[in-house]
């Protein structure tokens, strides 16, 4: 194909003289102008440590751009931390900024004709965001994730950040002291570099490793000193995805997104993974629905170690050797699609069979050794979630629950309720009004999770949410329903003391109500009055679909 297949419009011709003329301005000479032009799509920030390094690593992609005969061309984007916005209202600008990202990277890809981008990611929403951007702009494209943190150390132990969010609910129940709260925050946090659990983004640089849009040294964690090595390795890699014409088109198929949801299944991913991967699917107009995740995840074993659930973090499974040892075993169950093609100009077949895996390692189970017989993830259904509902079963081994209903219309609410230790063994914890129109944004629910498992209720107790709940706790049965409540969900009409039960093994989530009862209940429902949203988050709520079709905005 002609390298600059989209960038002549631009920079060619006697009419673009007045272009070329702001471009030399700034640096850009005519034989910079003659090569392809690539952009790198950075969501560099310094509002967290997952992205803080990613200015570093695009100076390297653009030199090895460079290197391999194009002229790089480097912006920006914006990012919002879940970990440190986790619990207030900013929180409802996380799943928000998805949507921006995505549309920041396509206007501005698409209005200065790049021939090819390359985006760097890092954190839970610019992971999936800038996947989609490649998806619509549908020009030669790869994804680098930025890489895990390395986990802090307390008492001989390694942590990671949910280790502080567990220790708040355990300071409120006064398990732990001032003290002991102040040195596992200063301890979990110890560089740069993405959460190190097999949370939101560590899931999702997993997914889109397997799904072929993003290389597989992406693992390298964010402060290992051959990250920069890979960061210039990329800006080649892209180059040569230039030059061999493959589009996101030829990677992100259905076989491809299959793979990808076996990788969540497998590792004990986050539920986020669910919403994100419906999403890029919406975006290449694969056929794709809620639940299919149940299917792939029913057949795949749980075979990855990593925290929430488990004892390791990302940097471990990156010496045991890496995802290629996940698609070796997926491979060896007969799940994996292995012909689906990557950027590497690979299969993900090839990948498996190449994968060297750490003697020793403890990270990846064998295949006759599964921690479970069946995957992370499962979905239910029933009459408090006909569009589905989404429960991560990882880190726990209860299969039903029975339990009255406590009921809360924010997560303020439920949070109150949990430090004043109101919640009881054997309650279901309902928190409505956080879907992404109601929220709006989709809060996520780490704080209470977390403070609930802090507590000792871990086992005991399970919540559900029309906002999200987060991957980052183990032993608490959760789950987020659709459709949500300012939309007609019946966990709208829920009160408190009503028996719900979520089945795992039945696959249903179920009030004791009669149908005359939640028809009566919906008709009469209505949602608590609140101030009116600011303009983004406004926007947000008239545009946003339902989250069992990935909570996208057209």
């Amino acid at each position: 194909m002609d390298l600059k297949h989209k960038s002549r419009a631009l920079t060619d011709g006697p009419e673009r003289a007045a272009a070329r003329a702001q471009l030399k301005g700034i640096g850009y000479d005519d034989e910079a102008l003659a090569k392809p032009l690539i952009g790198v799509a950075n969501t560099w920030i310094e509002t967290m440590p997952c992205n803080f390094h990613l200015r570093a690593l695009g100076a390297k992609v653009k030199e090895g751009i460079r290197e391999a005969g194009g002229t790089p061309m480097e912006f920006n984007t914006i990012a919002i931390s879940d970990g440190i916005t986790m619990g207030t209202e900013g929180m409802k600008a996380s799943l928000v900024s998805r949507e921006v990202i995505a549309d920041s990277i396509e206007l501005v890809a698409s209005a200065h004709a790049f021939d090819a981008v390359i985006a760097i990611s890092a954190c839970d929403k610019t992971i999936p965001a800038t996947v989609m951007a490649l998806c619509r702009l549908n020009v030669p494209s790869v994804m680098l994730y930025g890489g895990s943190i390395y986990p802090g150390h307390y008492n001989g132990q390694r942590i990671t950040i949910q280790e502080v969010f567990e220790a708040i609910g355990a300071h409120a129940a006064g398990r732990i002291t001032d003290e002991e709260l102040t040195a596992i925050e200063e301890a979990a946090s110890p560089g740069a570099g993405a959460c190190g659990g097999q949370f939101t983004a560590n899931t999702m640089a997993m997914a889109f490793q397997v799904l072929g849009i993003s290389p597989f040294s992406s693992g390298v964690p964010a402060e290992d000193p051959h990250k920069v090595d890979v960061a210039r390795e990329a800006g080649r890699l892209v180059m040569d995805v230039l030059e061999r014409g493959q589009t996101p088109t030829d990677i992100i198929t259905r076989e491809a997104l299959e793979n990808a949801i076996a990788a969540v299944a497998t590792s004990g991913g986050s539920t986020n993974g669910v919403l994100h991967l419906l999403a890029v699917a919406n975006e290449m107009g694969v056929d794709l629905d809620i639940d299919d995740f149940d299917r792939i995840s029913e057949r795949t074993p749980l075979l990855c170690d990593l925290k929430p659930s488990g004892r390791f973090v990302a940097p471990d499974l990156y010496a045991a050797g890496g995802i290629p040892v996940v698609l070796k075993r997926l491979k060896e169950a007969g799940i994996l699609h292995e012909n689906a093609q990557t950027v590497t100009g690979k299969t993900v077949g090839q990948h498996a069979d190449e994968a060297r895996e750490t003697d020793g390692q403890e990270v990846v189970r064998p295949l006759d050794d599964p921690l479970k017989a069946t995957g992370g993830l499962v979905i239910l259904r029933g009459n408090l979630a006909p569009e589905g509902c989404v429960v991560k079963v990882a880190g726990y081994e209860r299969r039903r629950q029975t339990g009255p209903a406590r009921v809360f219309e924010s997560e303020e609410d439920a949070m109150a309720a949990v430090r004043a230790q109101g919640i009881k063994p054997g309650d279901v914890v309902v928190i409505r009004n956080e879907g992404p129109a109601g929220g709006p944004g989709m809060r996520e629910m780490l704080a209470v999770t977390a403070a609930l498992v802090g507590e000792g209720l871990g086992e005991e107790v399970a919540l559900l949410t029309d906002g999200r709940f987060s991957g980052a706790t183990h032993g608490l049965m959760a789950g987020h329903v659709a459709p949500e409540s300012v939309r007609g969900g019946p966990i709208g009409i829920v009160r408190d003391g009503d028996e719900i039960t979520l089945d795992i093994d039945a696959r249903r989530l179920d009030v004791k109500l009669s149908d005359d009862e939640i028809a009566a209940r919906t008709k009469a429902y209505r949602p608590p009055d609140r101030p009116a949203p600011a303009a983004a988050l406004g926007k947000y709520a008239r545009l946003v679909s339902s989250a069992s079709l990935g909570a996208v905005t057209r």
